[in-house]
């Protein structure tokens, strides 16, 4: 029966579900309270940006998900905590701003109600009292309250003349991960490029172990290994080349120092301070060249390792400190000035990299470490193995022919410090995170600077200087320190930013002095660091959370979102939770205990749904068609809740026809006889309770929801016992609330069901006292029979012969022996 035919459904979703949704909003049904003497739940959703497109039917597969869990915790007597809010500073409210002239407070508020109005519309259990905003003044003053305890902490810093993304079409500096891989910004498509300039960073750095060993205490999917991987730990050594003719050392980091004897040539990152300099006259101009090249080109590009490798000689050497050869210096954008050191002793023989750069430019290959069977000139072994003769005689250090890998890397690194030219190092691919951001629609960084000027600065053709060097925090009782309004947000290219061009917010006086303000913005990053522990007091005044709001609902329980947050917001938030817990703000050191990445839901050509391929299913003409419970129902019975997988609407007509039967049967097919309680169906009720309970702790709501449809399709056969249809409500509430509150209430219940007790279930009921098992003939399966489990083997011949296909094969034969085995097969050998 199709959902949209006006002539044969009975259930009415556009009428039931608003008006389920106006008595929970009207009685505040799922406000967050905690009592005494009861266990607590708090569930977690990854926050939206609210975009000016609304949702997709994507979005609701991990809310549904979360949505069931607290309905489901709430009715099981735990307190549950289910908050919702608006990460809603970004760029894309900037770029509208700057094609519209519509100010982005304006913009994010208008998609912020539509959103919300989205959310309320599928039924989703969010305690709307604690609703958080990150535009919002009364959450900006505390973000800035935060950044300032971080910069007493000497966690917040500059870094003068930082190498950074710069996409001048933004007018800002972009994260890696903003960067596409064509070297174009994530918005708008713009050309990125390299540019030094003034930065705000968080020392995250000196939190890297503790980011690690966290990792170990938290129920997290792989990506623990993503995080670990951006961390990216390494324990290696430390490589001091001395240059021929300078003064200049080029330190070098490497996991593989046993291969140091076969360095035939040194690399510098082309932002390396050394590059210029070391060059000699002759080769100056095609460096300078090559480093301006390599400036307009992204890292992600640079570390492309499919990309052909490309260099200039600077005309130096450097000596290889364990065994004195003079090796060529070179620059090549492969490698990350941002990484380690900005320089890689090259061991062709042994690295990728290296092998394809040396071939390219006619460089030496010296192979130092012997594998059976390996050719180095045609390609590099990576692999450990042992010294060979080579390595021995091209190094002081004291190595033996055959020594193994690992040893020959303690021994050179041991000897190397004994020299004073290095030694054992730990280091890691992580990097401060550059935290200012060149744009206007973002916090404000509450910093000042003093300022030098002749007269007023903010006057036509002033020219004050600004004292970077001496930042001052603004005072708490000062914040929130709330952006000026401006007219025009288009970034000219000035490093200072939009704000830059608010001269009379930019520049104050205070006893008698000129200052500047901050002109940076922080990062969209910043509100969702932190926006779980607003939740649990976001209408304090005098705290961005109280001790007593955190020991009742922190750490949080469950935390679903997508796997494109594994790494960065998940890292930003767990190293601001770790630099709270070191003050003493927060008693865990971990805040998320259990991680969950919902799979996505690609439309109905199979691929990532997109404005771009027109293939966007929007939620609300699907709950106008079929109702917010089928979507809901749907989404949840597609497959596995971390896997991917396609939209299909056909799926969604199948699921209204279900809500229809359940509809027919629970409610206008119900019966007060108690006879109708048979046996049967009661063993079939408890056993659904028992798998709907367990499928929901286990978050595997696709199999709870076929459960529940073949109690459906026993009990829509006969009348169903009122029992039985209050019982499959509560059951069928958590995915289909609204549903479930109107069955709840025509069959006797009073008010709502929130928090009547989930359905408990009778264990002797829910095991089977038969069992199906096949019956083979000579080994060949050719039919089936149900048995008491206890059944002895005549009976089981008995039954097994009343199946017509099995005497059709034992008949007129003889039977010379059977094989039963009680629960398994039965198995009749005839000749």
């Amino acid at each position: 029966m199709s959902a949209d035919t006006h002539d044969g459904p009975r259930y009415r979703p556009q009428d039931v579900e608003p008006k389920w949704q106006r008595y929970w909003e009207e009685h505040r049904t799922f406000r967050a309270t905690r009592h005494p003497g009861r266990s607590k739940m708090y569930v977690l959703d990854m926050f939206p940006y609210p975009s000016g497109d609304g949702l997709h039917v994507g979005h609701p597969e991990g809310y549904t998900a979360t949505d069931i869990v607290c309905r489901y915790q709430r009715m099981k007597g735990v307190d549950v905590l289910h908050p919702m809010g608006w990460d809603a500073f970004g760029l894309p409210a900037e770029q509208h701003a700057i094609k519209t002239g519509t100010h982005p407070r304006q913009k994010t508020l208008d998609n912020i109600a539509n959103f919300r109005r989205q959310l309320k519309m599928l039924g989703f259990s969010y305690d709307w009292d604690r609703e958080i905003d990150t535009t919002d003044p009364g959450y900006v003053r505390w973000t800035q309250w935060i950044f300032l305890r971080l910069f007493e902490r000497g966690l917040a810093f500059q870094q003068s003349d930082m190498p950074v993304n710069w996409c001048p079409g933004l007018g800002t500096v972009l994260a890696n991960d903003e960067v596409k891989a064509d070297g174009t910004s994530e918005v708008g498509g713009f050309p990125v490029e390299k540019l030094a300039i003034r930065q705000w960073s968080l020392r995250i750095t000196r939190y890297a172990d503790r980011l690690l060993e966290g990792l170990d205490t938290v129920d997290w999917p792989d990506t623990k290994a993503k995080q670990r991987n951006w961390i990216g730990r390494s324990e290696g050594a430390e490589v001091d080349f001395a240059v021929r003719g300078h003064d200049a050392t080029i330190r070098v980091f490497t996991t593989r120092v046993d291969t140091l004897p076969g360095a035939t040539y040194v690399v510098l990152a082309p932002e390396h301070p050394l590059v210029l300099s070391l060059a000699t006259p002759d080769r100056r101009p095609a460096v300078e060249s090559y480093v301006a090249a390599a400036a307009k080109k992204t890292d992600i590009d640079r570390s492309d390792i499919g990309r052909e490798k490309t260099g200039e000689s600077l005309g130096a050497f450097a000596v290889n400190p364990v065994n004195g050869e003079e090796i060529p210096i070179w620059v090549g954008d492969y490698v990350i000035g941002g990484y380690g050191s900005g320089a890689v002793m090259a061991v062709p023989a042994h690295d990728e990299r290296d092998h394809a750069f040396a071939v390219k430019y006619g460089l030496p290959i010296v192979e130092v470490v012997e594998i059976s069977g390996a050719d180095v000139e045609k390609r590099a072994t990576t692999d450990d193995g042992v010294a060979n003769d080579a390595a021995v005689s091209r190094s002081r250090a004291p190595i033996a022919r055959a020594m193994p890998s690992a040893e020959v890397r303690r021994v050179i690194a041991t000897w190397l410090a004994d020299q004073g030219r290095g030694g054992p190092k730990v280091t890691y691919k992580l990097r401060d995170w550059v935290f200012s951001r060149q744009r206007y629609w973002g916090e404000p960084i509450p910093i000042y600077f003093p300022v030098t000027c002749d007269g007023d600065p903010r006057r036509p053709g002033a020219n004050p200087t600004i004292h970077y060097e001496t930042p001052i925090a603004v005072d708490d009782a000062e914040l929130p320190l709330r952006l000026p309004d401006l007219v025009e947000f288009k970034s000219t290219g000035d490093p200072a930013g939009p704000l830059g061009r608010a001269t009379d917010w930019r520049y104050f006086q205070k006893d008698g002095k000129w200052f500047a303000r901050e002109t940076n913005t922080m990062p969209q990053w910043a509100g969702s660091c932190w926006y779980y522990l607003r939740f649990l007091d976001p209408r304090n005044a005098d705290a961005a959370w109280s001790r007593e709001a955190y020991a009742a609902w922190m750490p949080v329980d469950l935390y679903v979102g997508g796997s494109e947050h594994a790494v960065l917001h998940l890292l930003y938030a767990r190293f601001w939770h770790q630099v709270f817990f070191d003050m003493g703000l927060v008693e865990h050191p971990e805040p998320f205990q259990k991680l969950v990445h919902q799979g996505i839901i690609l439309g109905e050509d199979g691929q990532k749904m997109s404005k771009a391929r027109g293939n966007v299913i929007n939620p609300d003409d699907i709950v106008r068609r079929f109702g917010a419970d089928a979507l809901r129902l749907f989404e949840m019975f597609m497959g596995p809740l971390e896997q991917m997988k396609p939209w299909q609407t056909s799926g969604i007509e199948g699921i209204r026809r279900f809500l229809e039967r359940v509809w027919v049967a629970c409610a206008e097919g119900v019966t007060d006889d108690p006879a109708a309680y048979d046996v049967e169906t009661r063993k079939l009720v408890h056993r659904t309770i028992k798998k709907v309970g367990e499928d929901i702790d286990s978050l595997r709501f696709n199999t709870a929801i076929s459960a529940m449809m073949i109690l459906v399709k026993h009990i829509g056969q006969r009348p169903v016992p009122r029992e039985v249809a209050r019982t499959f409500a509560l059951l069928v509430s958590p995915f289909a609330p609204h549903l479930g509150e109107e069955l709840w209430h025509r069959n006797g219940g009073a008010d709502t069901l929130a928090y009547e007790p989930w359905p408990t279930y009778d264990a002797a009921l829910t095991r089977d006292d038969t069992v199906e098992i096949g019956v083979q003939v000579n080994g060949k399966v050719r039919g089936a029979v149900r048995l008491a489990l206890d059944a002895d083997e005549a009976v089981a011949r008995e039954q097994a012969l009343l199946d017509p296909k099995v005497r059709e094969h034992v008949d007129g034969r003889t039977v010379k022996k059977v094989v039963y085995v009680k629960g398994r097969i039965v198995n009749f050998i005839v000749g």
